[in-house]
């Protein structure tokens, strides 16, 4: 009969849930949270969402006037998120099944690299249409890049080296 180290167990299970909350909040920031408010207007890497007297209606992003390369940038950082998200699944389930994942972490990183140079982009150069307030959304992703790192690092860094 086979024992697996309590002290292993413990620490692979706060892993788990580090990766499992990024990938939610990557998921969550794209699909639900808006980034920013202009007015009415509710505006997310995947668009806007223009919202008067009850009446809401879906939008690009070209009535902002923020460029081609901003808008580029909003597809990207929507792509990377959910790509992103999958790889966190990836890393979430080779701990919970007591495997370290050397592969799919550094797959994760190079995506949430990817993804934050794409997102940071995206808000840094926020058109100032109006008054644009920095909604929940843009806070998602942010968080979900930060706790994103935390099990794709401790993959790699205990990983043993090979002969």
């Amino acid at each position: 009969m086979h024992h697996q180290d309590a002290s292993a167990v413990k620490s692979r299970w706060p892993l788990v849930a580090v990766a499992l909350l990024s990938a939610t909040l990557f998921a969550i920031s794209v699909w639900i949270g808006q980034w920013w408010t202009v007015g009415e207007v509710a505006v997310g890497p995947m668009g806007s969402r223009h919202c008067f007297n009850g009446d809401c209606r879906p939008a690009g992003l070209a009535w902002l006037n923020a460029g081609e390369l901003w808008q580029r940038c909003a597809i990207a950082t929507w792509v990377g998120c959910l790509v992103s998200m999958v790889l966190l699944l990836g890393v979430a389930g080779a701990y919970a099944a007591n495997r370290t994942p050397k592969l799919i972490a550094k797959s994760t990183l190079t995506g949430l690299v990817t993804t934050a140079l794409a997102g940071g982009y995206f808000i840094a150069k926020m058109p100032s249409a109006g008054d644009p307030q920095l909604q929940q959304g843009a806070y998602m992703f942010i968080a979900a890049i930060v706790l994103g790192f935390v099990a794709p690092i401790k993959a790699l860094r205990s990983a043993k080296p090979r002969p």
